[in-house]
């Protein structure tokens, strides 16, 4: 009983984890846009400085890159970065594309889209948990609860089933040794001995005599 009480405390526990957890959810991916959005933003205006830079000497995107990579080692870093920071904002605009306009709900199957590691990290830097009062906020904090005391008790089952009471019973039945029955008595002869029918037990019938 007292086992049981503590499993429940435990459960009830990791469920209260699961609601806080899960009811952040909405708020915490709605501050990620807005910081993705705001990343697109500023990676957009660096290559359209770029493209205007090279625009003003007659030369497109992919040349101007090609140029400035053969410009020794300080060209070629610039180069290399400014390759990356072109991927990094393609990359970042389609998740933008993506998650624009979307409800909480929604962005848990799109939860490939919040995977850049530098706007997670600031966003978590940023972030301020509070007690939900949207209905999204109150639903995910109701799956949150229900997750995390099924999934908690479920583990705590599985450990505690070797020690349960009938387990135990069955496991010193199989350790017991077995019975041996009492073997039959024979005659020297080797045939058991039989009882004969109208026989009076030798007890009662049979009297010592008497001495003389």
């Amino acid at each position: 009983m007292f086992a049981g009480m503590v499993i429940r405390a435990v459960a009830l526990a990791a469920g209260l984890t699961g609601a806080v957890g899960f009811s952040q959810f909405p708020e915490f991916t709605q501050q990620y846009v807005q910081r993705l959005g705001g990343a697109v933003d500023e990676l957009s205006r660096l290559i359209r400085d770029f493209d205007a830079d090279a625009a003003e000497l007659g030369l497109g995107r992919d040349t101007a890159l090609d140029q400035l990579a053969t410009g020794g080692d300080f060209g070629a870093s610039r180069a290399e970065r400014m390759a990356e920071t072109i991927a990094r904002h393609d990359r970042l605009a389609a998740d933008l594309e993506a998650l624009a306009g979307s409800g909480a709900f929604q962005r848990v199957a799109l939860a490939r889209h919040f995977g850049d590691p530098e706007i997670m990290e600031r966003t978590w830097q940023a972030y301020r948990p509070a007690v939900p009062t949207t209905p999204e906020g109150l639903a995910f904090a109701g799956v949150g609860f229900v997750s995390g005391w099924l999934a908690l008790t479920f583990v705590l089952s599985l450990l505690a089933l070797p020690f349960r009471p009938g387990r135990r019973k069955r496991a010193a039945a199989r350790r017991r040794e077995p019975v041996l029955s009492r073997p039959v008595p024979r005659h020297r002869c080797g045939t058991p001995l039989r009882a004969v029918r109208g026989s009076v037990p030798a007890a009662r019938s049979a009297r010592l005599p008497r001495d003389i």
